[in-house]
């Protein structure tokens, strides 16, 4: 594959390396409006939910976080056989089911939103833009907080979730597959992306999960990867993601590369 950078970019692309990890912590942080539920009046009750919080540190692991932070070298796969490389950062409050993507860009930096299924961009509007559009802000959001939080998605009673009935096989994997739907008395500005989440039969994780974004036609899969605890006795999750277009079931054209450098939980 070409290591060239997706046009116009590439002229950039060696300030943009050198200079992206100062910059990030001069940029201006940015409240997250996301508001923790009550603890105590959520239930961890079905099977496949058990079985995924065992998996990835427990759900007293998982009440703990209030935040996770992930610092990330992000690879955008372009048409052409290119690619443009680039760092973000990743503010996740898994039980809010909320993210924030932030970065710094050579047009400056950008940060956008998803939260409870609301889209915002914070800073920089229009700049995000200027990234490689294969994926989209809102679907890329959606892909990345779903394979961090599944376990945690389970409990998001503003979804229905459906077990399908027998197991299916995929890349020599036997998972059980569970829908996603949402419940018909949601508003439309928060409807989540239609949703099969795959829990792995060996080890219980959510490791794989197709999204159906943006149009109907736009059929992603996102993968989870190298599972790493944020601390010890923590809870797990993937410090490498990929993001696919996906034909008929299957994973077909990578769009999007995640490598996690740093992370961690408060």
């Amino acid at each position: 594959m070409s290591n060239r950078l997706c046009k116009p970019l590439y002229l950039v692309f060696a300030a943009l390396v050198v200079t992206a990890g100062c910059q990030r912590h001069q940029q201006k942080e940015v409240e997250v409006p996301a508001l923790e539920p009550e603890i105590e009046t959520i239930s961890v009750t079905s099977d496949y939910a058990k079985r995924a919080m065992a998996a990835t540190g427990g759900w007293e692991a998982w009440k703990k976080a209030k935040e996770i932070q992930l610092d990330c070298v992000v690879t955008f796969y372009c048409p052409d056989g290119s690619f443009y490389l680039t760092e973000q950062r990743y503010d996740v409050h898994p039980l809010s089911n909320s993210i924030m993507i932030s970065g710094v860009e050579p047009q400056g930096s950008v940060v956008w939103q998803l939260s409870k299924g609301q889209l915002a961009v914070l800073e920089g509007p229009g700049q995000a833009e200027s990234l490689p559009a294969a994926v989209g802000r809102r679907c890329m959001a959606e892909a990345v907080l779903n394979i961090i939080t599944a376990p945690a998605r389970f409990l998001d009673e503003s979804v229905e979730f459906v077990k399908q009935a027998a197991p299916v096989k995929m890349h020599g994997q036997w998972y059980d597959a569970i829908d996603r739907r949402n419940k018909p008395a949601v508003e439309t500005s928060r409807l989540l992306a239609e949703a099969v989440f795959h829990q792995n039969r060996d080890d219980a994780r959510v490791d794989m999960i197709r999204l159906v974004c943006a149009a109907k036609d736009k059929s992603l899969t996102v993968r989870g990867y190298d599972y790493e605890p944020l601390e010890k006795g923590g809870l797990c999750v993937p410090t490498r993601i990929e993001i696919f277009r996906t034909a008929a079931g299957d994973s077909q054209e990578r769009l999007v590369k995640i490598d996690c450098y740093g992370f961690r939980t408060s």
